[in-house]
């Protein structure tokens, strides 16, 4: 059992709330730390039919078996529940009584939201960070299969083959998942959506393009890019554009949570190919949105991550937004210094006149350079 880094902030979060709820995607981890954080309480997956047929038909009776709370897994799967445990929470002062867990993070918060609203605490699960990654029995040797492997426990820790176990994964996940949040009847064309998201990593989301290259029209693709995101399968990193008179792209761009599944999408068979891959850049780009956007999840923090880009073709990256001021982020997944590489950072600079600037590239060690940090890609959380 890999000791997760959301730890401290589920500890803060049983010192305050009656009921937790954690989300997640498929497979990140969410069950193992459950049982290991709570092993005294009743673990229920509502993946079984006798226990979800028993809350459907009889959630008193279903809830009243658990006097002292219980592990309520996949609870999205029976929303009748949460009308019940809202009552049982309110008679109660005891912290922690009930954990739920979800992979559907649109389905299981809409219920929340209706029902427990106050009474429950939120953590997002990913999948392992960089330093989950390396604390495994075996960890990965190299950039290369950081990204290739990405963060799925089952492919980090035990080692499961990659490309059988995403293929799994993957048919699930449409086959299951997808009729879960939306009944979409041509699962085929849904999983070719899929793919061809796979090959829009970085770039910004062009819905036309895409639904031409799909097959489907425009509001199709709105519909499910939404379903993507509620299952934890892709993020839409946002644009920045408050207090510029300049012309400022508004439209969001599109990563991966996890780099091994948009590896498998991308057809690339192991890690060794991703030395000279066309899609390496923007892979690596995808590895250090998803590195920071854990880091913030894992303290219990909303993501504050942007990207900014105007009409001339300047861009930084990743903009960290603190409020008062925004920490601009370049990232380059060559390993040899160059000055251009500062060529986005030097314009923020100008633009803003706010000093400082971080540089995430493959070399080895951390540095400065004028007013700029530059660091290897294993220290990015130092950000």
């Amino acid at each position: 059992m890999i000791s997760r880094d959301s730890s401290g902030f589920l500890k803060t979060l049983l010192r305050h709330f009656k009921a937790i709820a954690i989300t997640g995607p498929r497979q990140s981890g969410k069950t193992t730390l459950v049982k290991s954080f709570f092993p005294d309480k009743p673990y229920i997956t509502l993946e079984n039919p006798g226990d979800r047929n028993l809350a459907l038909a009889d959630p008193v009776r279903f809830l009243a078996a658990f006097p002292k709370g219980a592990v309520l897994d996949e609870v999205q799967k029976a929303p009748e529940l949460f009308s019940y445990l809202q009552g049982i929470l309110d008679d109660s002062n005891e912290k922690g009584k009930f954990i739920l867990t979800g992979s559907n993070n649109f389905l299981l918060l809409e219920s929340i939201s209706q029902s427990l609203a106050g009474r429950v605490g939120y953590l997002d699960l990913l999948p392992f960070s960089i330093h989950e990654s390396e604390i495994c029995p075996k960890p990965p040797v190299s950039l290369e299969e950081y990204l290739f492997l990405g963060g799925y426990p089952s492919l980090v820790h035990d080692r499961s083959i990659t490309d059988a176990w995403f293929a799994g994964y993957v048919r699930t996940y449409v086959e299951r998942d997808v009729r879960q949040i939306k009944n979409i009847a041509d699962l085929n064309t849904f999983q070719r959506f899929l793919y061809l998201c796979a090959g829009r990593i970085g770039q910004q989301i062009n819905l036309t393009n895409l639904a031409n290259d799909t097959g489907v029209d425009y509001k199709t693709i709105q519909s499910w890019l939404g379903v993507l995101q509620a299952s934890y399968l892709i993020y839409s990193l946002p644009p920045y554009y408050k207090n510029f008179n300049k012309r400022l792209t508004k439209t969001s761009k599109l990563y991966f949570y996890d780099t091994g599944l948009a590896c498998y999408l991308l057809g690339i068979k192991n890690a060794s190919e991703l030395t000279n891959h066309g899609y390496r850049g923007p892979i690596f780009e995808n590895f250090i949105v998803t590195a920071l956007l854990k880091n913030r999840f894992n303290k219990g923090q909303r993501s504050n991550l942007f990207y900014w880009r105007d009409s001339g073709g300047n861009e930084i990256d990743v903009l960290i937004d603190n409020g008062s001021t925004q920490i601009p982020v370049e990232i380059k997944s060559a390993a040899t210094f160059n000055l251009d590489f500062f060529k986005g950072l030097n314009y923020w600079q100008k633009l803003t006149g706010q000093k400082g600037g971080h540089l995430i590239y493959t070399g080895e060690g951390d540095k400065s350079y004028q007013d700029f940090h530059i660091h290897n890609w294993k220290n990015v959380t130092s950000l």
